[in-house]
């Protein structure tokens, strides 16, 4: 029996997953998303701090020269913690036996992961390819979309505001001028879109094409399966500079110095759109809600990517059916999740094990997952990524 059977096998169609810790050279750190402060910078001063915790990933971190092969990848580790092997690999050999059918079928891979990225300030505004750019890497266009936990967000670091687009008086000519000018100081890129305020516990959606400049907030992004990206913005509002390589980043070779290119990158009407927030803010939507539990779709918008909270009441016990595969992370309380134990850990130490991070199979998820609450007081509350799944069109038809 392979190893990915044997974990699959023990776990009863749910897999333990090892957390999986991502640094960025460009950032610095917010510290909410439990890494214990001694090891925010672990791997080294020229790695940059660890800023992002990536969930049910099979992709690979784009971080530069020198990133390590497994750097963004996810492990299934077992009961024991002896045993441990990559998501990536699991994936390859039981095929639609973890991700359903259709879905390996369609994409021969897990098509998605997510993330908590976590900065002290905001990030630069920046874009995602769509999948015409991201082709001539080697890559695909990266949908995302942003819901903001409260349960991670004791506070707002130093800028809680999201610019997102363009102002749709803003010309071509204008926003080209910035890109030329990344090299000769603060390129006012800023001076051109707007920014939103942030509400916890909603979220946005962020289709590739769209400039986006996050705001200094713990964020979970569930997100199709591509690393992608370019800084457009050459100055932070804290002064911090970016190196010109990230303007050209994820750029073919024959397009570099080609600042038209660069603007074709951007999805120019999506920019521009004067209702930008009514088309991409996303407010919960509640599935089901009595006593005993209550869920919600908050990441709703994308085609290729969606994600539901739960909620738990304290001393209940339900039972969870999803018609699609899912990765999970548990954010808030303790209890059970089929056979496995599971808590939300205060502390983390670089390499520790935890029990708060798991992957369901399609099989396991249409059977249903028995979940448990096991305090009397804390209510138990866990974020459920997943690529296309079917309930969500079933969903949003009945609407």
């Amino acid at each position: 029996m392979k190893l990915s059977e044997q974990l699959l096998k023990e776990g009863e169609g749910i897999l333990r997953l090892k957390p999986t810790w991502v640094p960025r050279s460009f950032c610095r750190p917010g510290k909410r998303i439990k890494l214990d402060p001694r090891d925010y910078y672990v791997l080294g001063l020229n790695k940059g701090g660890i800023d992002e915790r990536w969930l049910s990933s099979t992709t690979w971190a784009e971080n530069g020269p020198g990133t390590p092969k497994d750097e963004g990848l996810s492990y299934i580790v077992s009961r024991d913690g002896k045993k441990k092997m990559l998501l990536r690999d699991a994936v390859s050999e039981l095929k639609g036996k973890l991700i359903g059918e259709n879905l390996y079928k369609k994409y021969k891979k897990w098509p998605m992961f997510s993330k908590f990225f976590d900065n002290a300030g905001p990030l630069p505004h920046h874009i995602h390819h769509r999948d015409q750019h991201a082709r001539r890497v080697g890559s695909a266009g990266k949908p995302e979309m942003y819901f903001f936990p409260r349960q991670l967000n004791n506070h707002k670091g130093e800028f809680a505001y999201t610019f997102f687009g363009l102002n749709p008086e803003c010309s071509k000519k204008q926003i080209l001028e910035c890109l030329k000018n990344f090299t000769k100081g603060d390129n006012h890129l800023l001076d051109y879109s707007q920014a939103y305020e942030i509400e916890l516990d909603t979220g946005w959606d962020v289709p590739p094409g769209v400039l986006h400049a996050p705001a200094s907030l713990c964020t979970y992004e569930p997100q199709f399966a591509s690393d992608v990206y370019a800084m457009y913005q050459s100055v932070l509002p804290n002064g911090q500079c970016l190196s010109e390589d990230l303007l050209w980043k994820n750029c073919p070779k024959e397009e570099k110095g080609n600042y038209q290119y660069l603007l074709d990158v951007i999805d120019w009407p999506a920019n521009v759109d004067k209702d930008f927030k009514k088309h991409h803010f996303m407010r919960p939507i509640v599935i089901h809600s009595d006593k005993t539990y209550t869920e919600e779709w908050i990441c709703y918008l994308s085609k290729l990517v969606c994600a539901k909270r739960l909620i738990v009441y304290p001393n209940q016990k339900v039972i969870i059916k999803d018609n699609a595969a899912y990765g999970m992370i548990l954010i808030q309380g303790h209890g059970s999740m089929g056979k496995w134990e599971i808590e939300t850990p205060t502390l983390i130490r670089y390499g520790e094990l935890t029990n708060d991070e798991f992957f369901v199979s399609e099989e396991a998820a249409k059977k249903g997952v028995t979940i448990v609450n096991k305090s009397s007081n804390e209510p138990l509350v866990m974020l459920k990524h997943f690529a296309e799944n079917p309930d969500l069109i079933k969903f949003f038809k009945k609407k």
